[in-house]
C-alpha cells in the first residue's frame, strides 16, 4: 500500500510557478503493478522521485507498509565519485544485504567489464542505468519504481532484464513508467495518470490507457 496524503510538488519556471503535483490524496492498492502514464513535463518522474524519498514534496507526506527502490533508471543515486562496485557495497550496507552476493550479481548482470571498478563519472547514460537496474533487482524491494529502464542495451540485454524483472514481480510489485504500452500491457495488471496535477487510478489498465491516449490526443 502507498498512500498519498495532501502531496503538492511545484517548481519555478522563469517567472511562474508550475504546479506537477496539486493536494493528492489517494492510496495505490498492495499486490498490483501499476503503469504510470502522462504526457511528457507532466511530473512523472518527479512523483517517481518523492515517492523513493529523493526528492521533497512542499506539502503532505507519501505513508507505506513496505519496501521501495530507488527509481531504477535514476543515475543520481550512485555517488559519481566512486567505482560501481563500491557503490554497490555501499547499497548492499544500507540495505542490510550480503555484500558480496549483491556484488557478484551486479557484475554478472550490468555486463560493465572492468568499468565496474571505475568512477561512476566516467560511465554513459546506459551504463549507469545498466548498474541502477541490476542493484535494485539484487535487492529484494516490495515495490519497484521503473522509468524505461528495461529499453536499455542491445536486444540480449533487453531480454535480460525483462526476464530479471519478470522473476521480481513474482512476488513484488512495481510503478513502471514507458512510452511502449506493449510493454506495460506486459508487466503492469492496473494503471494510474498524471494529468494536471491529478492522478487518476484505473483498475482496469485498458482503460487507462484510453484515458491516457485521449489526454494525447
Amino acid at each position: 500500500m502507498i498512500r498519498f496524503e495532501n502531496l503538492s510538488k511545484s517548481y519555478w519556471v522563469g517567472h511562474q510557478r508550475k504546479l506537477v503535483i496539486d493536494d493528492l490524496t489517494l492510496t495505490l492498492p498492495s499486490g498490483k503493478s501499476l503503469a504510470l502514464m502522462g504526457r511528457n513535463g507532466a511530473g512523472k518522474s518527479t512523483l517517481m522521485k518523492i515517492i523513493a524519498g529523493t526528492l521533497p514534496a512542499d506539502t503532505g507526506r507519501i505513508v507505506t507498509d513496505g519496501t521501495i527502490s530507488w527509481p531504477v533508471a535514476f543515475g543520481g543515486s550512485f555517488h559519481p565519485q566512486l567505482s560501481g562496485a563500491q557503490n554497490v557495497r555501499f547499497v548492499a550496507r544500507v540495505y542490510g544485504v550480503d555484500t558480496e552476493g549483491l556484488l557478484e550479481f551486479v557484475r554478472d548482470f550490468a555486463e560493465l567489464g572492468k568499468h565496474f571498478d571505475m568512477p561512476v563519472r566516467t560511465y554513459s547514460a546506459g551504463m549507469r542505468s545498466r548498474l541502477t537496474f541490476g542493484t535494485s533487482m539484487g535487492v529484494p524491494f516490495d515495490t519497484y519504481l521503473v522509468d524505461e529502464v528495461t529499453s536499455v542495451g542491445d536486444a540480449s540485454f533487453k531480454r535480460k532484464s525483462q526476464a530479471v524483472f519478470r522473476e521480481r514481480m513474482r512476488s513484488s510489485s512495481a510503478i513502471m513508467v514507458s512510452h511502449r504500452m506493449s510493454e506495460l500491457r506486459n508487466f503492469c495488471d492496473a494503471g494510474i495518470v498524471l494529468e494536471n496535477g491529478k492522478l487518476r487510478y484505473f483498475e482496469d489498465l485498458d482503460e487507462g490507457i484510453a484515458f491516457h491516449e485521449s489526454q494525447m490526443s
